[in-house]
């Protein structure tokens, strides 16, 4: 069995000195394989909490971090640097790579930067991301429970957040989907929840909005405390199976606790059916 952990959205220079100390005696509990952090890792991109996170990433103790940047992650105020060296920061932190890739016997992540510097919090995908992680997902193990990692959503479940969905979305899940998708795991929003996207048509692939809240920042959302998922996966008889749970920050007891747990339908792996390429979006 994999596990993996989806810590998103810890916004460093907001973040709250018990939950970071809650949360790091609880990943060393659950000793994952991996954390996959899901962007915005700070709050105005600064050097120094840059170098927060990276301290607090460092005492998790897991074999591997995969972490896509968010929009606060490329400065806000400085504008030479936002243009001219966006990730110049961020590099010096976690190292060059911005889309990060895990290809584990029963999991494959793939990362995706959907930051653009010049949008100041919307994200966005490109054709060139939407085939290169298509041809990717079809080159998968049958065993593998495949997962795309993006910061802005793909599903929204209330209707002021719908200006937050990621531009491209419609086009990157249904291309996804048949090239064999399970999971597209975001953050951005601050509101945790797994969703099964619907298909257009009946007997479509079964595809999961995989949402996580904010970690560890103070900028929490009503009705929705700090929190993270855990993702457990693991192939077995006939097929594979993978379990979401939500692990909640508990004030009261100085712990995140678990307060939901689903397993997810995942469909049959099948030959993914020829498809046309995809044609550049029209400007937002």
């Amino acid at each position: 069995m994999t596990r993996l952990v989806q810590i998103s959205d810890p916004h460093f220079g907001t973040e709250q000195a018990p939950v970071a100390e809650a949360l790091v005696r609880w990943v060393r509990e659950q000793a994952p394989d991996a954390v996959l952090l899901t962007g915005d890792v700070t709050q105005r991109a600064t050097t120094a909490q840059f170098e927060a996170a990276r301290a607090f990433l460092a005492r998790l103790d897991v074999p591997r971090v995969l972490a896509i940047p968010g929009n606060h992650d490329i400065p806000l105020l400085h504008l030479g640097a936002r243009m001219f060296a966006p990730y110049g920061r961020w590099t010096h932190a976690f190292g060059p790579q911005l889309e990060p890739e895990w290809d584990a016997p029963d999991v494959l992540v793939l990362g995706l930067n959907t930051t653009r510097a010049w949008r100041h919090k919307d994200g966005e995908l490109s054709p060139e991301q939407i085939e290169r992680v298509a041809r990717r997902l079809q080159r998968a193990a049958p065993a593998q429970l495949r997962i795309v990692a993006v910061h802005q959503p793909v599903a929204v479940t209330r209707r002021e957040d719908e200006a937050n969905l990621l531009h491209g979305h419609e086009q990157a899940v249904s291309i996804w989907r048949r090239a064999g998708a399970d999971l597209i795991m975001g953050g951005h929003i601050h509101l945790p929840f797994v969703r099964r996207l619907p298909g257009l048509r009946p007997g479509s692939r079964v595809v999961w909005a995989v949402q996580a809240g904010t970690a560890l920042s103070s900028r929490v959302r009503s009705g929705a405390p700090n929190s993270v998922n855990l993702v457990r996966s693991a192939p077995v008889t006939g097929g594979r199976a993978c379990v979401v749970e939500r692990w909640d920050f508990d004030a009261r007891r100085d712990a995140f606790v678990e307060v939901d747990s689903q397993p997810l339908a995942l469909s049959a792996v099948r030959r993914p059916t020829a498809r046309r390429p995809a044609q550049p979006m029209p400007p937002a």
